[in-house]
């Protein structure tokens, strides 16, 4: 029998009580697991924006930025580092805001990608992200505050 088969065949053993605490458990575990990530990664890729240990943050830029702001590359990516490290605080504290800001902040991430050539599943991969950080905004509406 199947790992899942056996998964059905214990929740059908379950009540309906037993059923919605177990779903219920699980899906904290996975707001917790979001959690965590949303906190952690915006505040970790805003500080390597002063660090540079990652990478060179102005490559992911798209050229028209700096010319439509007049900010230099290397100083609007410090800009874009502290506001990261804000949302990361944000989701943090309050998960409820926090966790819907990072995920418009990813979609003007994915917009800023898409007008460089050659980014494209970099901005494919932000938009995975920005679908979990959407995921822990609505689970933070039944787990946090």
């Amino acid at each position: 029998m199947s790992r899942a088969m056996r998964k059905e065949e214990e929740l059908a053993r379950d009540g309906p009580v037993e059923q919605r605490a177990r779903i219920s458990d699980y899906a904290h575990q996975a707001y917790t697991i979001l959690l965590v990530a949303f906190v952690a990664a915006p505040i970790l890729s805003g500080l390597d924006k002063y660090f540079h240990i990652l990478t060179d943050w102005t490559g992911y830029l798209a050229p028209i930025v700096p010319r439509l702001t007049g900010i230099p590359a290397n100083t609007f990516m410090m800009i874009v580092g502290a506001v990261e490290i804000i949302a990361g605080l944000l989701v943090a504290f309050k998960p409820k805001i926090g966790a819907y800001v990072v995920t418009v902040w990813l979609w003007g991430i994915i917009i800023n990608l898409l007008l460089i050539p050659g980014y494209y599943d970099i901005a494919l991969r932000d938009f995975g992200l920005s679908l979990g950080a959407l995921a822990l905004a609505r689970l933070s509406h039944q787990f946090s505050d």
